[in-house]
């Protein structure tokens, strides 16, 4: 089987598809492809169900504050089988495929039950983190007209964090913790990375909010 020419059909497949976020656009897509192939390299997982299963994750999505958007990878993994039926993709990898896009959620809570899973599942958390998952972070803040930090305890040292409320609360009501379910060794070690960076960000951002206050103090 010609791994590489199935994935010229499911780059155009993807292209084909509703997008409903510049966070979760084909080269959101491209990077997770990318990352699962480097993953799946190290952990020696099978690429015959790993490079399906990154490309085609998304292949249905909803809006964040959509009613269904916890149901979107289950939904993808019955629309990802249909194509690669279609398509005379071999159907011996298909309960694998279906499982790892339906475990690559992290809302979903599905247990990862594969080694391919627990790829798929690292490479899309990945990326969340880092530069990437920054800009993405403040992309979907944006479309959701929530603010960059609170001016009430910005860094969440004495309070819950509210994605809706700031852009900064997302770090640590869901990204720091995405970064502690890294399953694979692979993935952990990036993700570590990853996570140096953006507290380098969170540092930065201290020291111009503080900077901030004190020419506000001094107008």
């Amino acid at each position: 089987m010609n791994l590489s020419q199935f994935e010229l059909q499911f780059a155009d497949f993807i292209q084909q598809q509703q997008i409903h976020d510049a966070a979760h656009d084909l080269n959101h897509i491209k990077r997770v492809v990318q990352s699962a192939k480097q993953i799946a390299y190290a952990e020696n997982a099978d690429l015959n169900v790993v490079v399906p299963a990154a490309w085609l994750h998304d292949c249905v999505s909803f809006p964040k504050n959509h009613p269904d958007n916890k149901r979107a990878s289950v939904c993808a993994a019955d629309k990802a089988i249909e194509f690669l039926t279609s398509v005379n993709y071999d159907s011996q990898y298909n309960e694998a495929i279906h499982h790892a896009i339906c475990a690559h959620s992290y809302s979903a809570k599905i247990p990862t039950e594969t080694l391919e899973a627990q790829v798929v599942q690292d490479a899309d958390r990945l990326d969340g983190l880092g530069a990437i998952g920054v800009s993405r972070c403040m992309l979907v803040a944006g479309k959701l007209d929530s603010k960059i930090y609170s001016n009430d305890d910005p860094f969440c040292q004495q309070r819950e964090p509210n994605s809706k409320i700031a852009a900064v609360d997302h770090f640590y009501e869901k990204l720091f913790k995405t970064a502690e379910t890294m399953k694979t060794n692979a993935g952990k070690t990036e993700a570590d990375k990853r996570v140096r960076f953006m507290k380098l960000f969170l540092s930065q951002l201290s020291k111009e909010i503080d900077a901030e206050k004190v020419l506000e103090s001094n107008l």
